[in-house]
Parts: structure tokens; sequence; C-alpha cells
């Protein structure tokens, strides 16, 4: 027994100080390249991405990471992949014919893994051209939300009523951002035709002056609403637009405390909003009454 392992240890100590140090040698430097790239990743990421001062920085840094964590994450996969190879092959193993079935396996996942490889792809040019962030509002296909995740496959998006959608970058064909660069306050009202025009162009351009000069909503409006023309003469309204332009994500508190300031301002100046009228012909009350008697 003794003998036997004497003779392991001579033939395996040699092998051990050639290709094991070798191994280890290859699997250290793998570990120290990976960190170096790593780093130059990080850094080269952090410089390219032109940031948004619109935007809040931690929505910009959240969206840098994103990249990163994808970059990294493809030099991981690959750096493995490569090291396990170069390890085998020191190892007296023949890495040809692992090539060989895993070119064939390759094949068979590409067949079944199309739809998660254009997952991957649209969602790469989705991050990379910057559509959207987390915090984004968006309206995805029909799908409202706000941007709580997103990753190389797919967007996580919670809408009003706190609903959770998973949507997969490749199913998507439209995407409407909300709170890109800048949003608006877009308002369409409806008065009685009696109001005098220019007395309520007056009061909608006072309230939205007296809205935008408030410290509590100043910050958030980068054009203060106005009104901008008559729309439409409808059946029982003349109908008014009103726009103004805010920061990203501000329109709806804006949209909101405009609307109760203007309810407040048209009641003070006696402007009548529009109620639905209908008109009964005497002609037809009378054949009715004849009808029923």
């Amino acid at each position: 027994m003794s003998e036997t392992l004497g003779k392991w240890l001579a033939s395996i100590i040699p092998w051990l100080f050639d290709h094991g140090i070798k191994i280890l040698i290859i699997a250290a430097g793998s570990w120290i390249l990976y960190k170096i790239i790593c780093r130059i990743i990080i850094r080269t990421v952090r410089l390219a991405v032109v940031r948004d001062k619109q935007m809040p920085a931690e929505a910009e840094t959240k969206r840098e990471d994103t990249l990163i964590r994808i970059f990294t994450g493809a030099t991981r996969v690959i750096m493995l992949i490569l090291a396990i190879l170069m390890m085998l092959q020191e190892a007296g193993l023949k890495i040809g014919p692992i090539l060989a079935g895993a070119g064939i396996a390759g094949i068979a996942v590409g067949f079944g893994g199309q739809y998660l490889i254009k997952d991957v792809i649209t969602g790469l040019f989705i991050i990379l051209e910057n559509q959207y962030r987390i915090g984004d509002v968006v309206n995805i296909d029909g799908t409202s939300g706000t941007v709580q995740d997103i990753s190389l496959r797919k967007v996580t998006l919670r809408d009003i009523d706190g609903i959770v959608h998973h949507i997969n970058h490749g199913s998507v064909e439209r995407v409407s951002n909300k709170s890109k660069d800048f949003a608006r306050v877009h308002l369409d009202i409806e008065v009685a035709y009696d109001t005098n025009v220019e007395h309520l162009i007056e009061v909608i351009n006072r309230t939205c002056r007296e809205l935008a000069e408030d410290p509590a909503f100043r910050e958030s409006i980068i054009e203060a609403p106005r009104f901008l023309r008559i729309t439409d003469f409808a059946q029982s309204a003349v109908k008014v637009k009103i726009l103004g332009d805010t920061i990203p994500l501000k329109q709806w508190e804006i949209g909101g405390e405009l609307r109760k300031r203007l309810k407040i301002a048209f009641d003070r100046e006696g402007i009548k909003m529009s109620v639905p009228q209908r008109v009964v012909s005497q002609v037809n009350l009378i054949s009715n009454d004849n009808n029923q008697q």
C-alpha cells in the first residue's frame, strides 16, 4: 500500500509542479485581467455617458450602473469560459471535441433561444440610446407606468394602481416617454357661450402667472401656462386650450393645482363653466299632450 502511494506521489508531484503551477497561473491571471477590464469598463461608462441636467443624478447613476452590470457580466462569462478551456488543455484534455460539441449545442440553443437573443439585442440598444431610464414614466404598447428596473432582457413597470408589469424588450413596438427632457401641462376647458372672451383670457393668464410665481411651484415650472387659443365651438360651450411646460414628472401636480386655482378664480369672477343644455320644442310638448288626451 505504501509502495503504491509512493509511486502515485512520485508521479503526481512532478505534474503539480509543472502543470499544476501553470493552471494556478492561468486562474490567477484570468482573475486579475477580469478585475482590470472591469475597472476600465466602469471608468469608460462613467466618462462616456452624457448626463442630463434635467434628470435626477440618482436616475443617471442607475442607468450607468445598468450598463456597467451588462458589460461586466458579459466579460465575466467570456473570461470564465476561456480560463476553463485553457486549464483543461493544460491538464492534458483535448478541447477540440469540446469546442465541436459546444458548437452543436450552441446551434440547438440558438433555435430555441432566438427570442431571448432578440430581447437582449433590443434591450442593449434601448439602454445605449437612452430611450428611457429608471424613474421615467412611459407608455409601452398601451401599458403605462413608472420604470422601476431595466435589465438587458426586460423592463419592469409599476402602474398607478400598484400593479407591476414585466415587458420583454423584444416584444416592444412603440414606447412613449412622458418624462424625457421636459413635460407639458395641457388643459382643455369649456365655458358658457355668454362668457366675455377677453375677460376669460385675462383671468386665465393672471391665475397662471400667480401659480408660476408661487415659491412652492416656481422651481417645477419651465414656462408658465397660458391661454393658447379657442379650439372649438361646441354645442353648448366654447372650448379653450391652456398650455405650459414643467420639469419632468411634475406635469400632473402642476396641472391639478392649476385646475383648482382656475375653478376658484372662475367662481370669483363669475365665469360659468359649460353645462349641457337640452332644447325642448313647444310644438312637440303640445303634440304629446294631445296624444295623451
